[in-house]
């Protein structure tokens, strides 16, 4: 009986274990055991894979992470894909980074996957956690010169022992890594089979050059490629009398290409000595297209690949690619990023939610990788709205008669709030949550001065901010730095991606807006790097920028109030406009 009672004990001890993590300061997570019924309907933090026990979780914010996961090494002496400074150590470093600055992919599976990774401090090398563990027992050797490549490559015997590689092709024959490869920690794409880098032609017959043969050629330059379109270093084909010339990847393409995730049919090569528009993304092409014979439609090959689905930051709801829109009017539509028009019968990205007319070119919605995640299906976005309905009241205890939540518990206060239209007194009191005046509908605290908007004790605990892919937080700290308004502001703040704050009044700004002193509505520009007219200072994270004059705001100037009171005069001092 005392055994027993021992092994509950320790059970117990076990399944309130906390832990500090060094990549969410902020709360501590604490430990699940073991699997409910329900299943934990979220992804780790991590690894990026579908949470399960034992998993640490915290109770505050949507931050996961599997009990394995939690516990990998802060950083590793070594490994054996990167042995150019393996004196150094790699560090453990997570993705989407807080720094803000460039990370590169994955050495061995080559994506940036929202996950933990390795990165070594001397150069850009980075592997995933996964990958790390998944090749650390694997013997790798290093072929320091070559001259196909400008970088050293790293040789692999067995690639199919490694899972990552199995979905992988070789850059030059695209069959798959079924026997020893080449591999380049530091290129994105360059995977090649050993017999077909030892095998490399010297001088091949190409059709879209068919006046010349083109050879093989090495640069540590840059070379422009004439089919791609784009530049690159090492080695290529040319023809010198001609000025043609054609990157590696671009010399041997496959004839038929399936990419099921995207589109139901084949796509076959289409050598074309001219240029092109793309059905998939709407913009020209030069000699090579690919085309399903079925749709009737062209695409260019890194096309074929475009993400069906993704959930875009400025947008509610997923969004899905489509080669051409179905309406039933003749409406013109206009990209919700860029406002020029888009052409229904060409690819774009759009909303398939009843009655939301989201558009927006595809190459618009995928400039900025920081912007969007991928998609796989759509029940994870049934996830992510499931998500971003989670509110900040706990619990509401009563409900009037016009149904709405009388008294309520909050996340942000001790104590319960009960719904009020007017103040007892005649008293100006400040919202605790956006720090503004209680003018309207509100909930106050009967035991200490606290008072919150309707709107503001409303809002979701974890919200898709149109600033960044990454979920925003909902955080109750007493006094932050906003990185938006550039502001110190009390109240509520959300957390974006581990490493912006916004002030709740930053945060209720949307990305297109109408503007008080001025007569055409405004849009955040990402790229805007000019001065604010509002104070003149140089905009250094975008703007809100008009689409017809140059007119610009950034958000201190935007989420100025309209109205405010100073000691210097007994009346209300409004906000104006000038054009000088």
């Amino acid at each position: 009986m005392e055994m027993k009672n021992e092994n509950e004990n320790e059970s117990h001890d076990e399944s309130v274990k906390q832990i500090q993590h060094d990549f969410h300061e902020e709360h501590p997570l604490v430990l699940v055991a073991e699997q409910s019924n329900e299943g934990l309907k979220a992804h780790c933090n991590g690894c990026g894979e579908l949470l399960s026990a034992p998993c640490f979780t915290c109770i505050h914010c949507n931050y996961h992470l599997h009990k394995q996961c939690a516990e990998v090494p802060l950083e590793i002496p070594n490994h054996p894909l990167h042995p150019k400074h393996s004196g150094v150590g790699l560090l453990l470093r997570q993705r989407p980074n807080p720094s803000g600055y460039w990370v590169y992919g994955c050495a061995l599976c080559k994506e940036k996957r929202n996950m933990f990774f390795y990165e070594c401090d001397r150069c850009y090398f980075s592997i995933d956690i996964k990958c790390a563990q998944l090749s650390s027992s694997f013997k790798f050797s290093q072929l320091y010169k070559h001259d196909i490549h400008q970088h050293p490559l790293t040789f692999i015997e067995s690639p199919m022992a490694i899972d990552v590689l199995k979905r992988l092709n070789c850059c030059w024959c695209h069959e798959p890594l079924t026997y020893a490869i080449y591999l380049c920690p530091d290129c994105p794409s360059f995977i090649i089979h050993k017999k077909c880098l030892d095998e490399l032609p010297t001088k091949i017959n190409h059709p879209s050059h068919h006046i010349h043969p083109i050879f093989l050629h090495y640069s540590d330059r840059n070379h422009f490629c004439n089919l791609c379109q784009k530049e690159y270093s090492g080695a290529f084909y040319g023809c010198s009398l001609c000025h043609f010339n054609i990157n590696l990847e671009c010399a041997l393409l496959r004839s038929i290409i399936e990419e099921k995730r995207s589109h139901q049919h084949l796509f076959f090569l289409l050598w074309r000595q001219g240029s092109f528009i793309c059905d998939a993304c709407d913009t020209e092409g030069n000699y090579i297209s690919y085309i399903c014979l079925k749709c009737y439609i062209v695409v260019h090959k890194e096309c074929i690949s475009l993400p069906r689905i993704i959930k875009f930051s400025r947008h509610a709801h997923c969004i899905f690619h489509k080669y051409f829109l179905q309406t039933q009017e003749l409406t013109k539509q206009d990209c919700k990023i860029c406002f020029n028009e888009v052409r229904l019968e060409r690819g774009s990205y759009s909303c398939v939610k009843q009655g939301c007319n989201y558009v927006v070119h595809v190459n618009c919605v995928l400039e900025d990788e920081e912007l969007y995640e991928l998609i796989e299906d759509e029940k994870q976005c049934e996830e992510l709205e499931e998500k971003s309905m989670q509110s900040s009241i706990i619990r509401v205890i009563e409900v009037n008669e016009a149904g709405e939540a009388a008294k309520i518990e909050h996340l942000s206060h001790q104590h319960c709030l009960v719904l009020a239209d007017k103040m007892e007194e005649e008293i100006d009191r400040k919202c605790d949550g956006c720090m503004l005046p209680i003018s309207n509908i509100f909930y106050y605290c009967s035991e200490c001065p606290f008072f919150l908007h309707k709107t503001c004790a409303e809002l979701p605990r974890f919200k898709q901010h149109w600033f960044h892919h990454s979920n925003a937080t909902l955080n109750f700290d007493s006094s932050k730095w906003c990185n938006f308004c550039r502001r110190s502001c009390s109240g509520f703040f959300y957390e974006i991606g581990g490493y912006l704050e916004i002030c709740i009044r930053c945060a209720k700004v949307a990305d297109i807006i109408e503007c008080e002193g001025h007569q055409h509505f405004l849009f955040f520009d990402f790229k805007y790097r000019e001065k604010c007219n509002g104070c003149g200072i140089w905009c250094r994270r975008g703007a809100f920028r008009c689409g017809k004059c140059r007119f610009a705001l950034d958000f201190g100037c935007l989420t100025l109030p309209h109205s405010a009171l100073h000691k210097i005069d007994e009346h209300k001092l409004k906000l104006t406009y000038h054009d000088e």
